[in-house]
C-alpha cells in the first residue's frame, strides 16, 4: 500500500521540501520525480532527478522482491527507459538515482494511463453540472450558467464526449451505475443529458449567476450567455446519432436537433471562423481577443462543421456539400494564418488551444480525402515547433527564452491538454517522436515537474468519492474547494500547475488547504483552481491516447496466420487490442463490429488471459454470405480501427 507521508493542516500553512533532502554540504539533493502513477508497456518511460550528473547510474528496482531490474545513466537531468517492459503488472517498481535516494513506487502496465484515468475524465463532468435536474435547472444559479459550472456553451461538452465514447467503445459500456436507468453506459447518458440541455438553451440570453464578460462582436448588442456554441454541441450529437447514439436516442429528438442547427447555422456564424467575439474581464486576456477560451476557439469552426457534414451526408435528403465547404474553409484558415509565434494563438489562449491542432487533425481523420491541401504541412510545422519548445528536461512547451511558464496563473491548459494534441498529431503524420513527447506531458500531470507533485490536490473529500487516483502519493500541494466552480468535491478535477518562478524546480513547496493565498507560488500568483475548460483538455488528452496503441488483426481458426482473404462458412479468429484491460484479477471483456450485407453485428470478444491486454473471438462467416467484402471494426467517429476482408470462393 502507498502512504502519504506529508502531513497536511487544513486551513494552515506547511513550507517544506517535499520530495527532497540535504547532504553534509547542506545542498538539496533532488529525489527522482516519477509518473506516480506508472507507464504504460511499449510507450517511452522516463523520469528526471533534478541536479544529478551527467553518467550517474540509476537502477529500477522491484519494490516487492527487492531485486534489481533495470539499470541505465542520467543525461541532461533525466533518465530513459522506454524498453523496459515487464510482464507482470501486479508489482511495483522504484527508482534509485545514486546519491538522490528513490522515488515512489509506480506501476508499468497495459494501458495503464486510459483504463486508471478514462472514468475519471468524464466523471468529472457528472459532478460539475450545475443541476442534475434538467427539468428544475437554474441558470441565473450557477456561475457562467453551465452546463459546467463556471462555464457556458463553450465546454463543448457533447463534442468531446463523443470523442471520447467514440475512441474505445467498449471501455465505458462497463459503467452503466450512476446515471439514466442503469443500463446505458453513464457516458452515453450524460452525453444525452448534455444534448438536452443545449437544445433547451438554444436560445437562452438571460440572467447567469456570473460570466467574466459579455458575448457578441464589438459595437453590436451583448449576449450574457454563448447560447451560439449550443449549436456546436447539437452539431457533434447529430454526427454520433449515424454511428453510434441511433440505438439510444429517438429518431424525432435527433430530427428536432437536427433542423435546429439547420435553421440558425448561419444566424449563429457557425459556417465560419468567429474572431473577436468575446469580450473578457479576467485580466490575463482582458477585452476583445482575436479568439478566447470562453467563447471562440481557434478550430471550433472546423470541428462543427465537419459534424454537420458527416450528419448530412449519411440523410437521404441532407446536404453534406455546403458543411464541408464550411469546414474546408475553417481549415483553410488555420493553414494560412495559424501563427506558431503568436502567443494569443497558442499559450495565451490557455484552455483553448488543443483544439486548433485537434481540430485539423481530426480532419484526417474523419475525411482525409476531403481536407484542404497544405494540412498535414502545417501540422508538421506546428509538430517541429513543439519539438523545438519542449527540448528541455521537463519536456515542458516553454513560453520563451527567459520564460518557462506564466509567472503569475497557472497553465492547466498547457500540459494536461498539449498531449492530446500530440497524440493526435503524431498519429496522422506518423511521427513517433511527437507520440514520446506527448506521454512526457502525462507524465508531467502525474509528478514529473518541478513540484513532484500530481496536479489534483488529494483531498479527504475526493478519497472518499474515489475521486482520486488510487496509487498516486502526492497530489497538488493547494487546494482551492469553493472557487467558482465549487470543485471540492469533483471526481478528477485538475487543479494547478507550476508557475514561472517554480522551474527549474521549486526549492519549498507550501500545502495550504482551504483558502488559497498564493503565499510563495506568488504574493498575488494564480496557481490554484481548478477549471472545467481545463477538464476538457485533459479528457481529449486521455480521447487521443488510444490512437497508435489500438490494433486490430484476423487470424486463421487455428489463430496462427494472419489472413486478409476469407470464405463462405469459414471460421475466423478476430484480436482486438485495445485499453479494456481494467482489472487486472479477472479476464475483462470487450466488443467489436463486423458488417456484411448491410447488417452490423456486435461480437463479444474476451481477453485472453488476465492482463494479457488482447482480446479474441471466433466468428464463423455464413455459408451463403452474397457480398464481395465483409468489414471488421471497433471505434467510431475517425478512431475506427477497421479490416476489409476479401470474400473469394
Amino acid at each position: 500500500m502507498k502512504i502519504l507521508v506529508l502531513a497536511i493542516f487544513i486551513f494552515s500553512l506547511v513550507v517544506c521540501p517535499l520530495v527532497s533532502q540535504e547532504n553534509a554540504n547542506n545542498k538539496v539533493l533532488y529525489k527522482p520525480f516519477v509518473n506516480q502513477l506508472g507507464y504504460n508497456l511499449g510507450e517511452s518511460k522516463r523520469f528526471v532527478c533534478y541536479g544529478s550528473e551527467d553518467g550517474v547510474p540509476f537502477q529500477i528496482i522491484d519494490n516487492k522482491t527487492s531485486k534489481t531490474l533495470y539499470e541505465g545513466e542520467m543525461l541532461n537531468n533525466e533518465g530513459w527507459f522506454t524498453e523496459f517492459d515487464p510482464i507482470s503488472n501486479s508489482h511495483e517498481f522504484i527508482i534509485k538515482v545514486e546519491g538522490h535516494g528513490v522515488s515512489v513506487p509506480f506501476w508499468i502496465a497495459d494501458h495503464l494511463l486510459e483504463t486508471s484515468s478514462s472514468k475519471l475524465a468524464y466523471d468529472f463532468f457528472v459532478d460539475a453540472r450545475g443541476f442534475s435536474d434538467l427539468e428544475n435547472y437554474q441558470m441565473s444559479e450557477v456561475y457562467g450558467g453551465g452546463p459546467t459550472r463556471d462555464g457556458g456553451a463553450y465546454g463543448l461538452e457533447t463534442v468531446f464526449e463523443i470523442l471520447q465514447y467514440a475512441s474505445n467503445p467498449a471501455l465505458y459500456d462497463n459503467w452503466k451505475t450512476e446515471l439514466g436507468d442503469k443500463k446505458l453506459a453513464d457516458l452515453i447518458d450524460l452525453i444525452l443529458w448534455h444534448a438536452e440541455f443545449a437544445y433547451k438553451y438554444v436560445d437562452y440570453n438571460g440572467p447567469v449567476k456570473k460570466r467574466h464578460g459579455t458575448l457578441g462582436y464589438q459595437g453590436q448588442e451583448r449576449m450574457t450567455y454563448d447560447y451560439w456554441n449550443t449549436l456546436d454541441q447539437l452539431a457533434a450529437v447529430c454526427a454520433a446519432y449515424h454511428s453510434f447514439l441511433k440505438p439510444y436516442l429517438a429518431e424525432e429528438t435527433y430530427q428536432k436537433y437536427r433542423k435546429v442547427c439547420l435553421d440558425n447555422w448561419e444566424k449563429y456564424d457557425r459556417h465560419k471562423v468567429v474572431r473577436f467575439w468575446t469580450y473578457s474581464t479576467k485580466w490575463v486576456d482582458q477585452g476583445f481577443q482575436e479568439f478566447n477560451e470562453m467563447g471562440n476557439a481557434y478550430g471550433q469552426s472546423v470541428f462543427r462543421n465537419l459534424f454537420m457534414y458527416w450528419c448530412e451526408k449519411n440523410e437521404k435528403n441532407g446536404s453534406p456539400e455546403k458543411f464541408l465547404h464550411w469546414a474546408q474553409s475553417g481549415a483553410s484558415d488555420i493553414i494560412a494564418n495559424w501563427d506558431f509565434n503568436n502567443p494569443r494563438h497558442m499559450w495565451w489562449i490557455r484552455n483553448a488551444e488543443h483544439i486548433t491542432p485537434q481540430a485539423l487533425a481530426y480532419f484526417l481523420m474523419l475525411a482525409p480525402d476531403k481536407a484542404p491541401d497544405g494540412t498535414k504541412d502545417k501540422l508538421a510545422a506546428w509538430a517541429l515547433h513543439m519539438k523545438q519548445k519542449t527540448s528541455n528536461f521537463w519536456k515542458y512547451r516553454q513560453h520563451s527564452e527567459t520564460e518557462w511558464a506564466h509567472p503569475k496563473t497557472k497553465e492547466l491548459g498547457g500540459a494536461p491538454a498539449l498531449g492530446g494534441s500530440m497524440f493526435a498529431v503524431a498519429h496522422v503524420l506518423k511521427d513517433p517522436e511527437l507520440r514520446a513527447i506527448g506521454r512526457a506531458q502525462t507524465d508531467f500531470v502525474f509528478g514529473v515537474n518541478p513540484v513532484g507533485t500530481h496536479l489534483s490536490n488529494k483531498s479527504e473529500d475526493r478519497l472518499q468519492i474515489d475521486g482520486f487516483w488510487k496509487g498516486v502519493e502526492y497530489g497538488w500541494p493547494q487546494s482551492h474547494p469553493h472557487g467558482y466552480g465549487e470543485l471540492g468535491k469533483v471526481r478528477g478535477t485538475l487543479d494547478g500547475s507550476p508557475l514561472d518562478a517554480q522551474f527549474p524546480i521549486a526549492e519549498k513547496v507550501e500545502v495550504i488547504e482551504g483558502k488559497n493565498d498564493g503565499r510563495v507560488f506568488g504574493k498575488n500568483a494564480y496557481a490554484t483552481e481548478g477549471w472545467g475548460i481545463s477538464n476538457r483538455g485533459w479528457q481529449a488528452t486521455l480521447t487521443f491516447a488510444t490512437l497508435g496503441s489500438h490494433q486490430l488483426k484476423v487470424f486463421d481458426e487455428d489463430y496462427k496466420v494472419e489472413i486478409e482473404n476469407v470464405r463462405p462458412a469459414q471460421t475466423i479468429v478476430i484480436e482486438l487490442k485495445a485499453a479494456l484491460n481494467k482489472d487486472w484479477n479477472a479476464v475483462d471483456k470487450g466488443w467489436i463490429l463486423v458488417q456484411y450485407e448491410g447488417e452490423l453485428q456486435k461480437i463479444a470478444v474476451i481477453e485472453t488471459a488476465v492482463n494479457s491486454g488482447i482480446f479474441t473471438a471466433k466468428f464463423k462467416i455464413p455459408k451463403s454470405i452474397n457480398t464481395s467484402n465483409l468489414v471488421v471494426s471497433y471505434g467510431y467517429l475517425g478512431f475506427e480501427k477497421s479490416l476489409k476482408l476479401k470474400l473469394v470462393n
